[in-house]
């Protein structure tokens, strides 16, 4: 494989983020637009194979790319099958908050490169007119949806209550309608500029036609560049707003005993993850309360230096132990597990694994000088959740609600209502 190299550093009168993304839907390229929390930068990568490779993910293995795994991807990395789709990054553009484009190739087919380059060239030269246009879109009824999910969480509860399991997410989906196929690009800036804290997403999947779109605020497992290893206990939901719509604060929250104890469920089971590979050098920070949007969550740091303590495949070892975590199944894992399959009566696909960039540089350009290029996160993975899949002009969105013994089955709905509404503000918004 050829090294990357700079093929051009252009002003915006030159292709932008949307252009690439039409040329690599109109080529039958998969692509994926995402912007890192707390970063300025909107990388997109496009790769030229058509049906991708799936792959068991290693970290410290796999060239530049992006990963997307779907929820039902129990990976051992040994006698279980690969699932989870790999991305090359066969073009890699930034698109810099200074207006400014960087775009690397790393492909060992220049005849794509070619045929990507020109056909880009022709959607850049496109009258902005001439683009799709995103449309405010209408609920699609499902008028026993609540009564479904209200019975099955019942059952759950119950579950616990016998003692098979201590907790349990059970997710639903809520369907909504365009005029026509909305812009996937337009959805994902404003994401961006709402919720600068996730990690927001768009991937494109030729091979089903889907578009998958994300603004996550639970970091899995990331790797940086100066082998500084990080994942996150996230769980307990509240609106971050009172009642009158005035902005709550983060130090005045106020959580139940069953918050409390489902965020710590989380966070027992990452501490296990370590006990189990006899890592006892690791920093606990938290719990604190932290906003994601609409809403606020518990939340728990970890972090390892993995030079220190001499274990440099830490990221892909947590991977394989920590998904699907107990944030989005529930503990113990298997029977979490079995039980969604169970009562869900939607294929989870995406939502709920994790996707997230591989072996890139994800420094944000927008900042001269870098504070420390070396803590620049190389590879970067995150729970696939607040997100939503487009399918032409319908949009199916998910999520879920951490079920433990003490839960009110109408109160779990209500909580899936507030997720869906991170990103049904947005849509309304821009459309």
């Amino acid at each position: 494989m050829q090294p990357d190299f700079v093929i051009n550093s252009v002003r915006t009168s030159q292709p932008t983020a949307l252009d690439y993304w039409e040329t690599a839907r109109t080529l039958g390229f998969p692509s994926a637009l995402w912007r890192l929390p707390n970063q300025h930068d909107k990388h997109l990568i496009v790769s030229f194979e058509k049906t991708l490779p799936r792959v068991s993910v290693d970290l410290e293995e796999l060239p530049a790319g992006f990963a997307i795994s779907p929820f039902d991807n129990l990976d051992t990395g040994t006698d279980s099958p690969a699932r989870t789709l790999f991305m090359r990054a066969d073009i890699h553009a930034i698109f810099a908050q200074n207006k400014s484009v960087q775009q690397r190739v790393t492909t060992v087919s220049e005849d794509d490169a070619r045929q990507f380059r020109k056909a880009l060239a022709t959607t850049a030269a496109q009258p902005a007119a001439a683009r799709p246009a995103p449309t405010r879109p209408t609920p699609l009824p499902d008028p026993e949806a609540q009564e479904r999910y209200v019975q099955n969480v019942a059952k759950a509860v119950a579950a616990m209550q016998r003692g098979e399991l201590r907790k349990v997410v059970l997710s639903r989906t809520k369907r909504v309608a365009f005029d026509d196929v909305p812009n996937a690009v337009a959805l994902f800036d404003k994401l961006c500029t709402t919720y600068p804290t996730a990690f927001v997403s768009a991937v494109y999947l030729p091979e089903t036609d889907q578009i998958w779109i994300s603004a996550t605020p639970e970091r899995l497992v990331s790797n940086s560049a100066s082998g500084i290893f990080q994942t996150v206990s996230l769980a307990g939901t509240q609106s971050a707003y009172e009642p009158d719509g005035t902005p709550k604060r983060p130090s005045e929250a106020m959580w139940s005993q069953k918050e409390i104890e489902e965020q710590a469920l989380v966070s027992r089971y990452i501490i296990e993850c370590f006990k189990r590979i006899r890592l006892r050098e690791y920093t606990e920070e938290g719990p604190k309360t932290i906003i994601a949007g609409n809403l606020m969550h518990l939340s728990t740091f970890y972090s390892v230096d993995t030079q220190a303590v001499r274990y440099p495949q830490l990221g892909t070892v947590m991977l394989r132990l920590l998904h699907p975590t107990s944030a989005v199944c529930g503990m113990p894992r298997d029977a979490a597990f079995s039980l969604i399959k169970r009562h869900e009566t939607h294929d989870r696909e995406f939502y709920a694994g994790f996707l997230g960039p591989i072996n890139i540089d994800n420094r944000d350009l927008s900042e001269a000088p870098y504070p420390d290029p070396e803590d620049a996160p190389s590879s970067s993975l995150f729970v696939h959740i607040r997100c939503m899949k487009l399918e032409g002009t319908v949009a199916t969105l998910y999520a879920g609600a951490g079920l433990t013994e003490d839960s009110v089955p109408e109160r779990e709905w209500q909580e899936t209502e507030m997720k869906c509404q991170t990103l049904l503000n947005v849509i309304n918004e821009v459309g």
